[in-house]
């Protein structure tokens, strides 16, 4: 009896200090179990950080607030700068278009030396053979008008013959000569042809590249927000873990301490430490879950070349804390409606079928043309004065020479001395049905067809948005409730902790309340985590898609586009 009073004062002065000491681990983890989330998350880095290899040299860290792994994956994301290069090749497209409108300019010089045998009286030589001699040049420039359709030519050729061919009345012979040519639409083609049309189609494909551009980059931003937000929920979601292993690691103790003065049965220790091990996995899937996290946003956020773009950790020192937005829905629609970029996109290229619609309907015109040439010519040189000519012969031989230099050549020529012109008006007509008219009846369909392919559309951007909003409200009430679940989760733990201190309670119900309490924290903190999405979600949906693609609507307009992988819930 003796011994047995003795056994009993041990056991209840053991389990005065061994149980305060559990319920003290029991319920400080409980009490800031609500400001997980409203803590700085220096704290949690510190805790939730996996324990590095002996002798493996500490990582950089790099703290970085919401705002600024946005601005670095503006600055570093591959995708954003893949889609930075469309706006710069639409450029090239309208310089390209641009271009059909430079004159051009071109010049030919030409040495040409003929000998050929006498094969008559008419050759023009009683030699064996006859020479000939040419040098010719040409100066000239052309170019289609950027208005009206027209095109002109103007061209300047000289040239210098010598021959000995009798019948030519120069030798050398110089002559120049200047021409004037322009041709003008005055129906089809006239108020726009195929090279407006391909311009202004390329100013269009500009402006889309620009709003997909805009798309690439607020659709980035809500996936690297979310990975961002990921990250902080990892690391939180690790500082539990560690919490609840700790709970269960100081049962454990409690367990031993218990057994070795006989008042628990040694199978109690087997259930202890199964619980342990458990905790410990938990950990450890936890810190795996960080580096994941780690890597996602490593890969958004920061330039591959770096040569510590592996080792560098993120350590996010913004919280998500649950703050309740306000949320107007029929103001959130009416911004979808004017800043969506799929439906901007949608709205240009039904801008640039309407230019396709007008070219064609020009296209059924009458094919009206008017064409003016003018030409002025100089002829100079030496030229040979015959007398009569001999009995039986045609030609007479060279009395004297008369010389004309180039330069009264060119005074023929810009003194208008021996113009000559043309005019000519052409109209072409086709007799029934013409390829153009049935390019337009389909063009107007598929117009006709894009305009109610865009109010569908937009009938589908408010459904996203008020389900967004939903979404964010929603989670704003998971929130509220998983808060209540958290605080009840803890009492319970408490009360589980003083029945067992009294011997009322046994370690199964200890261990399932702190079970209970790890998921009531871990929901809230997915609460908070969701809502948290769910604000970015609704401020991005009213600016892009929220799958990361465009669903602008397919017309005649080709342009490229990035997508932007969404992060994973």
């Amino acid at each position: 009896m003796r011994t047995r009073l003795i056994r009993a004062g041990v056991l209840s002065a053991i389990l005065a200090t061994f149980g305060t000491q559990v319920s003290i681990s029991a319920q400080a983890p409980a009490r800031t179990a609500g400001t997980v989330q409203l803590s700085t998350l220096s704290a949690l880095q510190a805790q939730g950080t996996p324990p590095q290899a002996p002798g493996t040299p500490a990582p950089q860290i790099r703290r970085l607030t919401v705002d600024d792994a946005v601005r670095l994956a503006a600055e570093n994301n591959l995708g954003i700068q893949i889609a930075r290069v469309n706006p710069q090749l639409e450029d090239l497209n309208v310089a390209q278009a641009r271009a059909n409108w430079t004159p051009t300019f071109a010049t030919t010089v030409t040495q040409n030396n003929n000998e050929s045998p006498n094969s008559g009286f008419l050759s023009g030589s009683t030699a064996a053979s006859i020479s000939d001699s040419r040098f010719l040049s040409n100066v000239g420039v052309q170019q289609t008008m950027p208005w009206g359709g027209g095109n002109y030519s103007v061209g300047w050729d000289t040239s210098r013959r010598a021959t000995d061919n009798i019948l030519q009345s120069f030798s050398p012979q110089l002559q120049s000569s200047m021409a004037f040519s322009f041709t003008q639409p005055l129906m089809r083609n006239f108020g726009i042809d195929s090279t407006r049309q391909q311009l202004q189609v390329s100013e269009k494909n500009r402006e889309i590249a620009d709003v997909q551009l805009r798309q690439s980059l607020a659709s980035t931003s809500r996936t690297v927000r979310n990975a961002y937000w990921d990250l902080a929920y990892a690391i939180a979601f690790l500082q539990v873990q560690q919490q609840t292993l700790q709970l269960a690691q100081q049962s454990l103790r409690d367990t031993r301490a218990r057994v070795e003065i006989g008042t628990t049965p040694p199978i109690d220790i087997v259930e202890a430490e199964a619980e342990v091990a458990t905790r410990d996995e938990a950990v450890i899937l936890a810190s795996a879950q960080i580096e994941t996290a780690q890597d996602t946003l490593r890969a958004l956020v920061f330039d591959p070349s770096m040569p510590d773009f592996w080792t560098l950790r993120i350590e996010p020192s913004d919280v998500a804390q649950f703050r309740p937005t306000a949320i107007d829905v029929d103001a959130a629609v009416r911004n979808a409606l004017d800043r969506r970029t799929d439906l901007q996109q949608s709205r240009k290229s039904l801008e640039a079928t309407d230019v396709s619609v007008k070219y064609l309907r020009n296209q059924t015109l009458p094919e009206v043309t008017a064409d003016f040439d003018y030409g002025l010519t100089g002829l100079g040189g030496t030229q040979l004065i015959r007398g009569t000519p001999p009995p039986g012969q045609i030609f007479g031989p060279v009395v004297g020479q008369n010389q004309r230099s180039f330069g009264r050549v060119l005074g023929d020529v810009f003194g208008n001395r021996f113009p000559n012109w043309s005019a000519a008006l052409t109209i072409r007509y086709p007799i029934g049905t013409s390829p153009q008219e049935a390019s337009l009846a389909r063009t107007r369909l598929q117009y006709s067809q894009t305009q109610t392919q865009i109010r569908n559309q937009q009938l589908q951007i408010a459904t996203q948005v008020r389900e967004s909003a939903r979404q964010a409200q929603t989670n704003q009430k998971r929130v509220d409730t998983t808060r209540v679940s958290r605080e009840l989760a803890e009492r319970r733990l408490d009360a589980e902790q003083r029945k067992f201190q009294a011997g009322t309670s046994t370690n199964f119900f200890v261990f399932q309340a702190q079970r209970d309490l790890a998921a009531a924290r871990n929901n809230e903190l997915r609460a908070i985590l969701d809502y948290q999405r769910s604000v970015v979600d609704f401020e991005t949906v009213q600016e892009v898609p929220l799958s990361g693609g465009s669903t602008a609507v397919a017309t005649a307009v080709s342009g490229g586009g990035n997508t932007v992988p969404a992060s994973s819930r």
